[in-house]
């Protein structure tokens, strides 16, 4: 490789790691309000799933349905477990991609 394209590879290479993605015009407002309903729809899932593991847990022991009570504590586990990696996850994600930028 000759001095002058090693230059201008290097060059190229600075410019790329300059670039930083912005959201169009007048896009962030929707991209919030998409955000939002996101969040709103998860938190209420998660309530659901709550619900449900806890009617299963009552519906079993009312019944004598045993295999129905341990889906129910299993149930609640798994929400819990997906609560946790709900609070987690996107701060990994975070961390390994950076600010963003190229």
């Amino acid at each position: 490789m000759t001095t002058t394209a090693a230059h201008a590879s290097s060059t190229v290479a600075g410019l790329a790691a300059q670039i930083c993605p912005v959201a169009p015009p007048g896009a962030q407002k929707y991209a919030d309000q998409l955000m939002g309903y996101l969040l709103w729809g998860v938190g209420l899932l998660f309530i659901l799933g709550v619900v449900v593991g806890i009617a299963a847990i009552v519906g079993g022991r009312a019944f004598s349905m045993p295999h129905a009570s341990k889906a129910g504590v299993v149930g609640i586990v798994l929400v819990f477990a997906a609560i946790i990696g709900y609070l987690v996850l996107p701060g990994i994600v975070r961390a390994m991609t950076g600010s963003g930028c190229v």
